[in-house]
């Protein structure tokens, strides 16, 4: 027969519960003292009368939360799978209810991954305040655009550009679209888009990029230049707000940060590799996101309001428009090519003239005479030196590189 070892509490409790024995106390009298209810006294009797004096001890069976052995181990072997691999414990609970059918709470997740060094505790940053601006009222008053350059793909591509549209009443994503770098076409199409899904907004908000501002003058009167997003966005009737700071347009900046976390994970799982395949099954995740993370607007009526051009005066309105003078020759000079109008008579009125050059979203190039459309083919293409800004420039050095590698390995 093995030792028992009483200490304590546990041997104050057997001397009363051997009093209660003898009958020198009542249940209630030994349940003052013990400062237990007269069914826990009576339990505690049962107890050492089936066990001996080993009842004495508490039995510790686990809360009623904790979860069964062969369960947990299964939760880790999931935990452990590469596939998983970076997820916090917030996104992983998620997805352990929704893929594995497994409802675990964030933070038993958390002490689980902890325990296999799945993941470590981080030291709260030092709070930088910044005074917060109330919601606009009304979905589609206010829109947050703004670009994040990441390695979306991680190890399975390139990286990229994703342009980012927020709402600012709900917080709800109203575009996504992954593109090399940000350029104005881009921005161009990530608004067609939201025109044609929701209508005009009244207000886009934006940092300075030079794609969005510009200080460049006009040498005649001196007025400073609009550039051809907001030149575009006037045309559809669209205000073009520009922010001093980062933290001015915090709803967006703090979804590109969530997007950087979540987006990544999700694309992994959708074995997502391009772009291309991202731009075709964004909205899915658009849709999950938005049920997550979106919230109430203030007022339910909907700000935005109906197009009020047609497809194609949209497509035009969304180009990049420049002015070009034609040479006795009926030729032009537009992005490093020379253009000839083609004409069924010898186009004498055509000499000299000012003619709407416009570069669309598609690749192809619009000539216009007021508002008529003119033919013209491509008779010269040279080289021409690159200029890019500082935004871009990882992303056309990636470029060279890639090539670079190409010619060596067929080399």
């Amino acid at each position: 027969m093995s030792e028992i070892i009483l200490r304590g509490k546990e041997l104050d409790r057997l001397l009363i519960m051997n009093r209660v024995k003898n009958k020198d106390l009542t249940m209630k009298e030994a349940g003052i003292l013990l400062g237990l209810s007269c069914r826990q006294v009576g339990r505690l009797k049962k107890r050492i009368e089936s066990m001996g004096n080993e009842g004495v001890h508490s039995l510790n069976k686990g809360g009623n939360r904790r979860i069964k052995e062969e369960l947990r181990v299964s939760v880790v072997e999931i935990l452990k799978n590469p596939l998983y691999e970076g997820f916090g414990p917030t996104l992983m609970s998620e997805y352990l209810k929704e893929k594995e059918g497994i409802r675990l709470s964030r933070e038993k997740v958390r002490q689980m991954m902890m325990e296999e060094g799945l993941w470590k505790g981080r030291a709260r940053r030092k709070a930088r305040i910044h005074q917060s601006r109330e919601r606009r009222p009304r979905f589609g008053e206010l829109v947050q655009i703004d670009g994040s350059y990441h390695r979306w793909f991680e190890d399975r591509g390139t990286g990229c550009c994703l342009l980012v549209a927020v709402d600012d009443a709900t917080s709800k994503i109203i575009g996504l679209r992954f593109c090399e770098s940000e350029t104005t076409l881009d921005y161009m199409a990530l608004v067609k888009e939201h025109l044609e899904r929701f209508g005009r907004p009244i207000t886009y908000y934006c940092d300075r990029h030079s794609i969005f501002k510009t200080t460049r003058q006009n040498s005649a009167d001196g007025r400073v230049q609009d550039t051809q997003f907001k030149r575009a966005l006037g045309e559809l009737g669209i205000e073009l707000i520009c922010a001093n700071s980062p933290q001015a347009k915090g709803r967006v900046e703090r979804a590109n940060q969530t997007l950087q976390d979540r987006l990544i994970k999700w694309m992994r799982i959708q074995k997502i590799v391009t772009m291309e395949e991202a731009n075709k099954c964004v909205d899915l995740f658009i849709q999950d996101y938005n049920g997550k993370f979106g919230v109430v607007p203030e007022k339910a009526f909907d700000a935005h309001r109906p197009l009020n051009c047609s497809g194609e005066s949209l497509e035009n309105s969304l180009s990049i428009q420049t002015s070009r003078k034609l040479s006795k020759n009926l030729e032009f000079s537009f992005e490093n090519q020379i253009y000839q109008i083609q004409t069924k008579t010898k186009g004498y009125r055509l000499r000299q003239k000012n003619l709407k050059v416009c570069g669309c979203m598609d690749g192809g190039v619009k000539v216009f005479d007021q508002n008529e459309l003119l033919a013209y083919k491509v008779i010269e293409k040279s080289s021409k030196t690159l200029v890019v800004d500082y935004k871009n420039i990882n992303c056309v050095v990636d470029g060279f590189v890639q090539d670079s590698h190409l010619k060596e390995v067929s080399g």
